[in-house]
């Protein structure tokens, strides 16, 4: 390889973690050492983002089980993750390298600015040779602030860094048609292209295992892989599901990836036998890719993905399709979204929250036909709040003022606090 890449590396609880004995794996973790230093070695930048901090303080502590109380799962996280970094550090100080802990909730993103701060400091680390080693802040973490599991902040971590490659280690070594230990005729789901088209619903429906919990000691699962890897592939980057048996191979599938035609005929996903004598010819071992959109128009910019994906929502405004049509023909034009656009909201909202943009029929009442179903089509930061937008909707932005007695902007949403999703 002769490209400097920007790695992230995610790994699982139960790739870290015994599900019985609870101890920490520390052959796993030396490998990944291993490989990390290597990479580095031949110029890359690497990531990890590693669980563990519960299932290492639950054995710290003796239990065979998580905890129900919050209160009580928040000390244990505070118990094991302080233990998790230390032996991360340990390993890594054999190879002389130098570690940073990183722990974020969705909270510590919420704001532009501290999206950018985030940013910005992972990738100082990066431009100094440290490994940034990230973790959800399971001590302060609440329902409403959580990312949810690792697989989602692994997907928004490689985004912060402009990841070229985000691998997914997990105990299996790649998706299939089917759960392989049940069902001994699955096949390997090897490339998955252009999961903008081709919707996560529509592989999810190919493969039934997918709909999987994660471990008793994670909270992952297939499915979430599937969705990370839908929002890394958003933004250009290559995701990669693989065994955590053999961190190894990162480096043998990188090399693979950039020396092989990707490109495979008839469809979205890839189990074909050419495929597999490809790499068996190259010794490389069984894992499954899904391909970055490479039109650059189509990538998401930092703010829109920062929208899409680094807020939560508080409700939602509903356009119509004519609307949603010239906000595609025009987001590079266009100012934002007039209150003549709007057919309803759903719930209560204040100013400047988020919160998703819908797409419904409107009857010649004006009103929503529910009936008809609503599809999301993107996300958005109002400049007004639910009630006023009830008051404007369908409006011209000259009878606002007359409406409210006041406006603030012509525009519920502006383009910048606008962000839609790549497929609809």
């Amino acid at each position: 390889m002769t490209k400097s890449n920007t790695i992230v590396i995610k790994l699982g609880s139960s790739s870290l973690v015994d599900e019985v004995t609870r101890e920490p794996k520390l052959s796993t973790m030396t490998q990944i050492v291993e490989i990390v230093s290597c990479l580095k070695r031949l110029g890359h930048k690497v990531v990890i983002v590693s669980s563990g901090g519960i299932a290492v303080g639950l054995d710290a502590m003796n239990l065979k089980k998580k905890p129900s109380q919050l209160s009580e799962i928040q000390a244990i996280a505070a118990i094991g993750q302080g233990k998790l970094i230390g032996r991360w550090e340990m390993l890594f100080r054999q190879y002389n390298e130098q570690i940073a802990q990183i722990l974020l909730t969705r909270k510590d993103i919420f704001g532009w600015t501290q999206f950018k701060n985030a940013q910005n400091t992972i990738n100082a680390l990066l431009k100094m040779g440290v490994v940034p080693i990230v973790n959800e802040n399971d001590t302060l973490s609440v329902s409403e602030i959580k990312f949810g599991d690792n697989d989602t902040l692994s997907a928004i971590t490689s985004a912060l860094v402009n990841a070229d490659y985000l691998f997914l280690l997990t105990d299996v070594d790649c998706l299939y048609t089917d759960n392989p230990k049940v069902n001994k005729d699955a096949k390997p789901i090897l490339t998955v292209f252009d999961m903008h088209e081709d919707s996560i619903s529509k592989v999810l429906d190919t493969c039934p295992s997918l709909s999987d919990s994660g471990s008793n000691i994670g909270t992952g699962g297939m499915r979430t892989k599937i969705t990370a890897a839908d929002l890394a592939t958003n933004v250009g980057i290559h995701t990669i599901i693989m065994s955590s048996q053999t961190p190894a191979n990162i480096l043998k599938i990188i090399e693979y990836m950039e020396t092989s035609n990707l490109k495979v005929d008839g469809g979205v996903c890839s189990n074909n036998d050419l495929e597999l004598k490809n790499l068996i010819a190259h010794d490389v071992p069984l894992h499954t890719k899904f391909i970055a959109n490479e039109n650059s128009e189509t990538y998401l910019k930092n703010r829109e993905f920062w929208i899409l994906h680094g807020l939560v929502t508080k409700g939602s405004i509903i356009i119509d399709k004519n609307s949603y049509k010239d906000l595609l023909r025009k987001k590079e034009k266009c100012k934002g979204l007039l209150p003549i656009s709007i057919i309803d909201t759903e719930d209560q909202f204040h100013e400047l929250e988020c919160v998703e943009l819908k797409v419904g029929e409107r009857l010649p009442n004006g009103k929503v036909n529910r009936k008809a179903g609503l599809k999301v089509v993107g996300r958005a930061r109002c400049n007004y709040t639910s009630y006023e937008i009830n008051k404007i909707k369908g409006l011209k932005s000259d009878q606002i003022f007359e409406t409210l007695g006041y406006g603030d902007s012509a525009y519920v949403v502006h383009n910048e606090n606008l962000a839609l999703t790549p497929r609809y």
